[in-house]
C-alpha cells in the first residue's frame, strides 16, 4: 500500500496543542508527523502576512498508509483546535530538513507560505515557475538551509480554502529579525538589494508576490 502525505492548518489552538499529540496521530495511522506552531521562540519574527480570514497558528504535516485514516486525524485535530483545514500533498524537499529526535525543537526558524495561483496563469505554467525555475533562486538568494514543497493534490477537509501549494523554509534564528540573516548577504547593502530584487522578480512569475499567507513557526518532530 502507498503511503500519502497530508497537510493541516489549525486555527484556533489551546496551550496543549502538542501534548500527547504524536501518540494521537500515530493511533490514527500516522506513521510521521511533524508540527509546526506559532509559539514563543518565533513571537518576534518580522515577516507575516496573511490573506486567509485570521492568520494560520499551527500547521500539521504527516504520512499516512491509507486515505481512510484522514476522518480520524481530523477529530485528532479538531478536539485541539477551533478549525482545522486539510489538504493531501505531493512533497519535494530541495533542501532535506536537518535531522532532530522526537519532541525537540528544530534549529532557527521555520517559516511556512501558503500560495495562491493567479487565475489568469495557467497551472503548468504555474508549476513551471515555482517549481521549475523559482527553486533555484530560492535557495541562492536566501539564508535557507531547509527547503520544503508541498504541493497541493486534492482538498481532504470540505472547507479547506483554496491554495496550491505550502511552501517551508528554515532560516537561522536572526532570520526573525535580520533581513541580512534572511538573506544571507553577510553585512553588505549592495549584496542583500540584489538578492531582494532576483527574489521579487522571480517570485511575480507565479502569484507569490501577492495574496501569500507566511507564517513563521517553530518545528518539532512528532513522530
Amino acid at each position: 500500500m502507498t503511503s500519502r502525505q497530508f497537510l493541516f492548518a489549525l486555527w484556533g489552538i489551546g496551550e496543549d496543542l502538542a501534548r500527547g499529540l504524536g501518540e494521537a496521530l500515530a493511533r490514527s495511522g500516522a506513521s510521521e508527523a511533524v508540527l509546526n506552531v506559532g509559539d514563543s521562540h518565533v513571537a518576534g519574527a518580522m515577516l507575516r502576512l496573511t490573506a486567509f480570514d485570521a492568520p494560520v497558528e499551527a500547521v500539521v504535516t504527516l504520512t499516512l498508509a491509507a486515505e481512510t485514516a484522514v476522518p480520524g486525524v481530523v477529530d485528532v485535530l479538531t478536539a485541539r483546535s477551533g478549525r482545522v483545514a486539510g489538504w493531501q500533498v505531493d512533497v519535494v524537499a530541495p533542501l532535506p530538513p536537518r535531522p532532530t529526535t522526537v519532541g525537540e525543537r528544530a534549529e532557527g526558524l521555520a517559516n511556512l507560505a501558503f500560495l495562491r495561483k493567479p487565475a489568469d496563469l495557467p497551472y503548468e505554467q504555474w508549476l513551471e515557475c515555482w517549481r521549475g525555475k523559482h527553486t533555484q533562486v530560492a535557495i541562492d538568494t536566501q539564508a535557507t538551509f531547509g527547503y520544503i514543497q508541498n504541493r497541493i493534490v486534492e482538498p481532504v477537509t470540505h472547507d479547506a480554502p483554496e491554495i496550491v501549494a505550502v511552501v517551508e523554509e528554515h532560516f537561522p534564528i536572526e532570520a526573525m529579525h535580520d533581513m541580512h540573516a534572511f538573506y544571507g548577504s553577510g553585512g553588505d547593502d549592495a549584496e542583500l538589494t540584489r538578492r531582494v530584487g532576483l527574489m521579487m522578480e522571480s517570485i511575480a512569475t507565479f502569484g507569490a508576490d501577492r495574496d501569500i499567507d507566511v507564517v513563521p513557526t517553530s518545528r518539532y518532530r512528532l513522530i
